[in-house]
């Protein structure tokens, strides 16, 4: 089967303002990179609906965010977050596709899915926009997995160099939901500590400034990894930054390319092991647009090669 990648030009309209890191020409890049892979099938990502967003954001802030949005210029949410004309849907496309992938792999129509959308999500909290994200990709995908598909156990994994604190917010404690995250610390948002760890369902992989390739797969192989196959998920969702990159301007992790290819690789052997190989992937940060690109395709290369 193929691996899917989902993609909406909606997701380009987002524009939080001059010399921002989250600029659409991320996702230009990324886009440009993934042409002509074999084994993969482009679809255009739906709009999530209200009733899937509010699975994971109060009720009140998704109006907030609805009401908030700037007929020109930008709006800020919080001191690095904005909106736009257009960010409205942008961010309904990224949540979307995670909601429409995890549809897909789980009626068996293909083995695994990226998500190739912005702005990023896994910083939004219940009730909060912060880091660049407005409604949490990778949460609305989770929740909608467990209210509509065959799906009881949940496996969240992020490798995006700053801890996805909207994530672990709201599935706290949520003992269906696993949230494992290797990070940067010292480092934005503050949080990600080993010892907060939920209801026993939270895992943090702490990694100091200028770890690199050894560190981060130790993390992964001694405590993230085990930690999955312990929980036996239905179904592993993948916050997929690639912002530990050596030459990331926004951190200090130098992961290279066979890093990103090893994880994924890791991943989708666990995955077949587990559930039957359900892999959604969707894209976080990255900012220096090469390292971006080659690490989004070597991640999709992987996610194609995978059982």
């Amino acid at each position: 089967m193929t691996t899917l990648i989902l993609y909406h030009d909606d997701c380009m309209q987002h524009d939080p303002g001059m010399n921002h890191p989250e600029q659409p020409a991320r996702l230009t890049s990324v886009v440009e990179a993934l042409k002509g892979m074999v084994n993969t099938e482009c679809l255009p990502a739906p709009k999530a609906t209200r009733e899937q967003i509010i699975r994971a954001h109060d009720t009140d802030y998704w109006q907030w965010v609805l009401d908030s949005e700037p007929a020109e210029g930008q709006a800020p949410l919080d001191p690095d977050t904005f909106l736009s004309p257009g960010s409205v849907d942008a961010t309904l496309r990224a949540s979307g596709a995670a909601c429409f992938a995890v549809e897909q792999i789980m009626e068996g129509k293909a083995q695994n899915a990226f998500c190739a959308t912005r702005p990023p999500g896994h910083h939004a909290e219940t009730s909060r926009a912060m880091g660049f994200c407005l409604t949490n990709h990778i949460a609305v995908a989770a929740h909608h997995a467990l209210s509509t598909q065959a799906v009881d156990r949940v496996a969240i994994l992020d490798f995006d160099v700053h801890h996805g604190n909207g994530t672990q917010e709201i599935f706290y404690t949520n003992s269906n939901v696993m949230y494992v995250s290797s990070h940067q610390m010292p480092l934005y948002p503050g949080t990600g500590r080993a010892d907060e760890t939920g209801c026993g369902n939270i895992v943090n992989l702490p990694l100091p400034t200028g770890a690199g390739s050894r560190r981060f797969r130790a993390a992964w192989s001694g405590s993230g990894l085990p930690a999955v196959t312990e929980f036996k998920p239905d179904l592993i969702l993948v916050s997929a930054g690639f912002d530990a990159h050596n030459d990331d301007p926004l951190a200090q992790l130098t992961l290279l390319e066979p890093d990103f290819a090893w994880i994924t690789k890791e991943i989708g052997t666990l995955a077949a092991t587990l559930c039957r190989g359900r892999v959604v992937s969707v894209l976080e940060g990255g900012y220096h647009l090469d390292a971006l690109a080659s690490s989004a395709r070597t991640h999709v290369e992987a996610l194609t090669g995978c059982p």
